[in-house]
């Protein structure tokens, strides 16, 4: 995908801060068709974004991983995730964009929306079943969304609150199948979660494995074996993905890089990047302006 600095997008469902409704919808068409169905890398954040195709193809990037689905798939993308997408010409889909502050008080203020819902994912290989109750939820959003009835609100929020279940609802079952319901994985996937919600904290790892009831070496262990990984390793690759994106798709100084992930001294922060990535953050910027690295 293009390494281009982050595409401004004046779509007015972005405006997240004075949205002009309680959510957005459209089709996938009317942006696909709009930029020759290659949607260039960009982020919102403070958005939740639901995609459906019910038919077509898709390659795309999120968060610089690579990946490649069929119809009938379900995409979550969550606040902050780079993504970028083409499309096959015949793609029939929605796009249902919710603000994150909406989502979590349509779930009642648990932690759904950061544990469930904080990364993003593509959900392929659905059941029947599941495929009919996906496009029955987007063409209810659809239509609600083109009517003005009374009730319309509250019918979309109720909409999007069964949509996000229904992610929560087809992760969970896509886990089991890929990964197996080992208490192994599922503490994996806790911590992730966790590291997700505190990253920018600079929490030591045994804060982690405190608020996941299991040792530093145990938690260690259990990711190097999932994931290849050290438990602090993980930790430590998830802050400089942060850091990669704010130094390739904003204009932040590398100070206010540095500030933005909890990092009072910016000398440290410029040390500890060169060491994990093996470029200094002015010169990883440069090659990712020049397209010789990728933002990700």
């Amino acid at each position: 995908m293009s390494t281009s600095p982050l595409l401004l997008v004046p779509f007015h469902e972005v405006r997240h801060e004075q949205p002009d409704d309680c959510l957005h919808y459209e089709s996938v068409a009317v942006r696909g068709s709009e930029m020759d169905w290659t949607i260039p890398a960009h982020r919102h954040d403070g958005l939740h974004q639901f995609q459906w195709l019910e038919q077509g193809q898709l390659h795309g990037t999120i968060d610089g991983r690579e990946f490649e689905a069929q119809a009938p798939v379900l995409l979550m993308l969550a606040p902050g995730s780079v993504h970028g997408f083409t499309y096959t010409p015949d793609t029939v889909g929605h796009q249902v964009t919710v603000p994150t502050a909406t989502l979590r008080k349509l779930l009642g203020g648990s932690n759904l929306t950061d544990m469930g819902l904080g990364t993003s994912c593509v959900l392929a290989d659905m059941d029947d079943e599941n495929s009919a109750e996906c496009k029955s939820l987007f063409t209810q959003v659809a239509r609600e969304f083109r009517m003005q009835s009374p009730g319309r609100v509250h019918a979309l929020l109720s909409c999007a609150t069964l949509l996000a279940v229904q992610v929560l609802r087809q992760r969970g079952e896509h886990f089991i199948r890929e990964r197996g319901q080992g208490a192994r994985d599922a503490l994996v996937r806790r911590y992730l979660a966790l590291v997700e919600l505190h990253f920018r904290g600079h929490e030591a790892l045994p804060f982690y494995a405190q608020a996941l009831g299991v040792t530093p070496d145990h938690l260690s262990r259990t990711c190097r074996h999932a994931l290849r990984r050290s438990a602090l390793q993980i930790l430590h690759e998830r802050l400089m993905l942060e850091a990669r994106r704010l130094l390739a798709y904003s204009s932040l100084s590398v100070t206010q890089v540095a500030q933005q992930l909890g990092y009072d001294d910016a000398a440290y922060f410029s040390k500890f990047f060169s060491r994990v990535v093996g470029h200094t953050p002015s010169e990883y910027r440069a090659l990712v302006a020049s397209g010789v690295r990728g933002a990700d």
